[in-house]
């Protein structure tokens, strides 16, 4: 059996571990990563912006948290991504997110955030941390994506992460499981758990606007939508700390 499928015309990645099937439970013992439970497409006729340049709707198209929480700089206007590795729409997102991050100004301040719903999906955190630690995330990050989701590499298991380092970035199998099961990146999951919980994310891919806002596919109408909605929020944002009126 296929350690993670792929599902067609869903947008998000349902994290909520209570709602597990016990064949995913099943799985997630074993140490696989499990595959993303389905969740209906989004009912996108009133998320999607009309052509007459209608602009998004709070509590429609995105929602405001009920506690801001604090942006690392407040300088600038942070956006973060929630994601995991076992996320088959997070790997499709992907292109998206890098097309996206290419075009921003120098006032974006973008992070990505791994989930860490489950202790699986936390291994994968910890992968994710791993790699940032080892300053080799940009010969690994879709390396990770398509070992789990086109070639069934049960990459929650930390031997296997292993080699796939070694074979992508050069770092030795002694070095990888050093730093993978360091203090420092296992409290680095522990904050993203943290971080994710009061952000009130529920699915992947999620995304954060300015410590205040989320918006997710679902909301949005799509992932592209999805990108849509955090430039309108980053540019309300953006003016705000210019002084000027925001966008109503």
């Amino acid at each position: 059996m296929k350690l993670l499928r792929q599902l067609a015309l869903v947008m998000v990645c349902d994290l909520a571990p209570a709602f597990a099937t016990a064949a995913e439970t099943a799985t997630a013992a074993t140490g696989a990563p499990p595959a993303a439970k389905a969740t209906p497409p989004a009912q996108t006729s009133a998320a999607v912006p009309a052509t007459d340049g209608a602009t998004w709707k709070e509590s429609v198209n995105y929602e405001r948290l009920p506690v801001a929480i604090e942006t690392r700089d407040p300088k600038k206007v942070e956006v973060i991504e929630v994601f995991s590795y076992a996320c088959i729409h997070c790997k499709t997102f992907q292109p998206a997110i890098d097309a996206w991050r290419a075009r921003q100004q120098p006032d974006v301040d973008f992070q990505s955030l791994p989930a860490a719903f489950d202790p699986t999906w936390a291994k994968l955190a910890q992968a994710y941390y791993a790699a940032e630690a080892l300053g080799v995330t940009d010969k690994v990050h879709d390396l990770i994506f398509s070992g789990i989701h086109d070639r069934q590499v049960n990459l929650a298991d930390p031997a296997e992460l292993a080699k796939l380092f070694k074979d992508a970035a050069g770092i030795e199998p002694d070095r990888f499981t050093q730093v993978f099961n360091s203090f420092s990146v296992r409290s680095k999951v522990q904050q993203a758990d943290a971080r994710t919980r009061a952000y009130r994310v529920n699915g992947t891919p999620t995304m954060i606007v300015d410590g205040q806002f989320r918006v997710d596919a679902r909301m949005a109408g799509g992932n592209d939508q999805m990108l849509q909605v955090v430039d309108y929020l980053v540019a309300q944002q953006r003016a705000l700390r210019a002084g000027a009126p925001a966008t109503e």
